[in-house]
């Protein structure tokens, strides 16, 4: 596989961000003197109908406590139906997400989000004071199928009653046999921008044993120390760990890579 070894040249970067969704890293990336190579390693895909359970959960929501939307995929998917119920926002309700961005994609929708200042992650979320004393409360967790369940057990130890609001379900892409190999060589990829765990496993599963082989010169960018565990399981052995997907943190953390810099701690 090649790479760019001159470095006066804008390294190339393998963006696997779902469709629709890494035009604003793309364009970030140009800005900082990288080339933005895409292959989307995750589809979303919004369920056109909700189960009946979800549907009771969805009328529920005037008598909860704490709705919390995992990623902006949430927002997207979750709010089309909560829109589609409530004309306004349920009254009594606090909102929270991760990140700066969620917060504002929310903000566009006509509802105030609470959010972690720094550590956006599902830690950062149980860190907010809002959220320690919810014995004998309702939360609502907005998510896609499967993932993580450490928030809302998190949240569970603490007394609350948690249900989740399952709205989209991720996927793996089609590509043709040997089509992402393709792209990846063709673009001379320097670095791979990995944003979940789940996007790593699709890359591997998609890519012929020797392809991955190759890949594992590559720098991968990943989203905090468990993907980055999973990188290494993987056979990746240049390994950039970003403080979470956000597009600043991961950007921040190839910056940073490429000055040959190191994160001061804490950061």
């Amino acid at each position: 596989m090649t790479t760019l070894s001159d470095d006066t040249a804008a390294p190339a970067v393998l963006v696997t961000r779902p469709s629709g969704q890494a035009d604003a890293l793309g364009s970030q990336l140009v800005a900082a003197g990288f080339t933005p190579v895409f292959a989307p390693l995750l589809s979303i895909e919004p369920f056109p109908e909700l189960a009946p359970e979800q549907q009771q959960l969805l009328r529920s929501l005037p008598g909860v406590q704490h709705l919390i939307f995992v990623s902006q995929n949430a927002i997207r998917c979750g709010m089309d139906w909560i829109d589609r119920m409530y004309p306004e926002p349920p009254p009594g309700l606090a909102w929270y997400t991760v990140g700066a961005a969620s917060a504002e994609a929310l903000s566009r929708r006509g509802v105030h989000a609470q959010t972690p200042a720094t550590e956006m992650t599902s830690e950062g979320l149980l860190a907010l004071p809002a959220l320690q004393a919810v014995h004998g409360e309702r939360v609502v967790i907005v998510k896609g199928e499967g993932g993580r369940a450490h928030l809302k057990h998190s949240l569970q130890a603490r007394g609350a009653q948690v249900d989740d609001f399952v709205v989209y379900r991720r996927g793996c892409p089609a590509y043709a046999p040997g089509e992402l190999e393709a792209i990846i060589s063709a673009g001379g990829v320097e670095y791979i921008l990995i944003s979940s765990g789940e996007g790593l496993d699709n890359m591997v599963s998609l890519l012929e044993p020797s392809a991955v082989t190759a890949l594992t010169e590559c720098k991968v960018v990943v989203p905090g120390e468990r993907v980055a565990a999973q990188a290494q399981e993987a056979g990746f052995r240049q390994i950039v760990v970003a403080r979470n997907a956000t597009d600043d943190a991961m950007l921040a953390a190839l910056q940073r890579d490429r000055r040959g810099t190191t994160p001061a701690p804490g950061h």
